[in-house]
């Protein structure tokens, strides 16, 4: 499952679990830009529970997105990333450090809210 909602004017809700194959990740990535389209100064909670790596297509899909992806890097400042897999969780931070002006700080699943919390900071 890929869901993108946009609960205000500044953010962006992504929730992923299971396993994403390319309809899927089409469908999601048109989603994110059109919700993102608008945004400034935006922030962004990333959940992902229960994940599985996407099938081959779609990160063929997610390579043809990239460039509109690395778009909208700008529109956003703060990321929170909520998962249960410690990995994902590692990988966030990570790239936290290597993409300027997007601070992205991660949490358990149990750490909800201090994430909700630290994005309306």
């Amino acid at each position: 499952m890929l869901s993108i909602t946009k609960p205000a004017p500044n953010r962006v809700d992504i929730q992923v679990s299971g396993e994403i194959d390319s309809d899927t990740m089409d469908a999601g990535l048109r989603d994110l830009l059109e919700k993102s389209a608008d945004v400034s100064e935006g922030r962004m909670l990333y959940t992902l529970t229960s994940i599985a790596l996407p099938t081959f297509g779609a990160f063929g899909v997610e390579m043809q997105y990239l460039p509109k992806l690395f778009g909208l890097l700008g529109k956003f400042e703060k990321c929170a990333v909520v998962s249960d897999a410690g990995w994902v969780r590692t990988a966030a931070e990570v790239e936290g450090r290597l993409i300027p002006g997007l601070e992205i700080k991660s949490f358990m699943p149990s750490e909800h809210d201090a994430a909700e919390a630290w994005l309306a900071a």
